[in-house]
């Protein structure tokens, strides 16, 4: 996707002149610059000096006596589904910009760009072409806070024709299938396949001891890398003239645990030979949606963690998190063993968290609901922790059939991402999904943060969730919570409740400290009640040991006019939503156990004549 298009050229421009023009506004050395008549196609090194390339010449600068475009070559059978927009204002938050382009169709993806520019870029896939089509017309020269958004098709390989295959020969193997399997377009066929399960350790490093991790001609770091059979990457680049570079290492816990420690001992070695008397703090970055759970309840996990091993643990702002910053930083203090024994605590936390939310999304809550655009949490960011990767940079399109939470060479640059909704298969059926009622319970002082100035808030809700949502009235002046009626189907649900808790946590009804947990009641028929608690209430007992959430089918209910009865679930989103969900499933056997039976009680008359 590095190729450009530099049009509307003077008959008597060079591929000289162009050249000229790339070294003086520092871009780097184009690697083919193929001129045509009044046009060029230009293929610069990477996607990053591409866009760069984009933004500071095209409509601004003149060549020849004519002001040239630039703008990436796609052929028109790749144009489809997929767009870049550029010039986001960097503190645009995600919420705002989701809701934007929910506007304009179904957004199957949205990935965030890592660049050199102060602006931010993000890919987006939209489930049709026509959807593309009009989110184009509509967004290029979008106005916001002052800032106007440019937009581009890029190549979508998914809508290129296939490729008819080799004859095989004699004997059914491909002429060219005997090689080394070579990476498809966009994660397809050939592709390699993912390595084992990795979740990065992330370390935040002072700028001043990054040359002496990576020594001279790179010999420290390879030592510490083939001493710990970890792989390393050191974000130099990032942030030029930041305090601190972001590390990320790849290995087992244990292998990451060695790095990280071989990392401190270089560091506070360099700290002593320099006279820096002070002990360097430990500084691990983890996505927020991780962070609550590090800390627990009323901050025990991480008392505890604190007490075990001698430091002081703090973590930073959510105020601190933005379109580009999705990680929170943990500071630990304490003498270097102390520090190192804490960061295996604070990673195996971190690690358990990130095994919840994949086994959520494993047990395919949604099927097809695409998670990694919705933003469902804090400030709107995407759902899942980081992997490897620049602070803020986002991945390619995932592979078919991809896990989330595996290397970052087969996916992803920067954020963990989920998988796109190709990759989780859909379950076809003849009926539409059944529309679904959910009572949420949210604090009283937290109704007008959801509705927004003039209702504007709970309207793009509402729009991007494909749901309706109405806050009940109040019962009496001095209650604590309020209840927030939400109907859609399971999807919506998700998207809709998702995004409420997000709100919550953002707008800081919940500590930084806490994580957000709220009620939630649904109804069920009230002859499925008993088979939601089970035999001495073991069904529910199985369901908030599987899912982390309670579960309360309360005693002596009057079942309402259309014989329901309530079921109460209290817990994180991932905890409530598999309880729903379980639930949901509980109710529906039900019903179709009434269903066979009320036909075969029609049928039974006839065959008795």
């Amino acid at each position: 996707m590095n190729k450009l298009y530099v049009g509307n050229l003077s008959p008597s421009v060079t591929v000289e002149d162009l050249e000229q023009l790339f070294g003086e506004r520092k871009l780097p050395v184009a690697e083919q610059v193929l001129l045509k008549s009044g046009y060029a196609f230009v293929d610069f090194p990477d996607q990053n000096s591409a866009i760069k390339a984009i933004e500071t010449l095209s409509g601004k600068v003149e060549l020849h006596g004519k002001v040239i475009e630039v703008d990436y070559s796609v052929p028109k059978k790749l144009r489809s589904r997929k767009i870049q927009i550029r010039n986001i204002p960097p503190h645009l938050q995600w919420e705002v910009l989701d809701g934007l382009l929910a506007q304009y169709g179904t957004v199957e993806n949205v990935e965030q760009v890592n660049t050199d520019t102060e602006t931010a870029v993000v890919n987006v896939t939209y489930a049709t072409k026509e959807e593309a089509k009009v989110a184009i017309e509509k967004l290029t020269g979008h106005q916001f806070d002052d800032y106007s958004f440019n937009v581009s098709y890029i190549m979508d390989m998914d809508a290129a024709p296939p490729v008819q295959g080799p004859r095989t020969r004699r004997g059914g193997r491909s002429s060219q299938d005997q090689g080394a399997s070579q990476p498809g377009a966009s994660g397809g066929f050939g592709s390699p396949r993912p390595r084992q399960h990795d979740f990065p350790l992330r370390m935040l490093v002072p700028t001043q001891f990054v040359g002496a991790i990576i020594g001279k001609e790179g010999l420290t770091i390879k030592n510490v890398t083939k001493q710990t059979q970890s792989k390393v990457d050191i974000h130099r680049k990032e942030n030029a003239g930041a305090a601190e570079k972001p590390i990320t290492i790849h290995s087992t816990p244990e292998g990451c645990s060695s790095a990280c420690r071989m990392i401190m001992d270089i560091m506070q070695k360099e700290a002593n030979e320099t006279k820096t008397t002070e002990d360097i703090p430990l500084k691990i970055l983890a996505h927020n949606s991780l962070v609550g759970r590090l800390i627990g309840k009323e901050g025990r996990n991480l008392k505890k963690i604190e007490e075990e091993t001698g430091t002081k643990i703090t973590i930073s702002s959510l105020q601190d998190l933005t379109i580009y910053n999705p990680e929170r930083t943990i500071t630990v203090k304490g003498s270097l063993e102390a520090c190192c024994k804490a960061e295996g605590e604070i990673m195996k936390k971190l690690r358990e968290a990130n095994e919840n939310d994949i086994a959520a999304i494993n047990a395919n809550l949604i099927p097809g609901l695409n998670l990694n655009a919705l933003g469902i949490f804090s400030s709107g960011l995407p759902v899942l922790p980081p992997a490897g990767g620049p602070r803020g940079a986002v991945p390619p399109v995932a592979p078919a059939g991809y896990n989330p939470f595996l290397s970052h060479s087969s996916h992803l640059g920067g954020l963990y991402g989920v998988p796109p909704a190709s990759a989780i298969p859909h379950q076809h059926s003849q009926q539409a999904p059944e529309q679904e009622v959910v009572y949420l319970f949210i604090p009283t002082q937290a109704v007008g943060a959801l509705i927004g100035k003039k209702g504007q808030h709970i309207k793009q809700l509402a729009h991007f969730a494909g749901a309706s949502i109405k806050i009940a009235p109040a019962e009496s002046p001095d209650v604590t919570e309020r209840m927030v009626i939400i109907t859609g189907t399971p999807e919506a649900q998700f998207k809709a409740q998702g995004r409420i808790f997000g709100k919550l946590k953002e707008e800081n009804f919940f500590s930084a400290k806490e994580e957000v947990k709220l009620e939630t009641h649904i109804k069920v028929p009230s002859t499925a009640a008993g088979r939601v608690i089970g035999k001495g209430g073991k069904t529910v007992n199985e369901l908030q040991n599987l899912t982390s959430a309670e579960v309360i089918v309360p005693r002596d209910q009057t079942p309402d006019e259309n014989d329901e009865v309530f079921v109460k679930i209290s817990g994180h989103f991932f905890a409530s939503q598999t309880a729903q969900r379980k639930i949901r499933e509980i109710i529906q056997q039900v019903k179709q156990q009434e269903q066979k039976h009320q036909q075969g009680a029609a049928v039974s008359p006839h065959h008795s004549k």
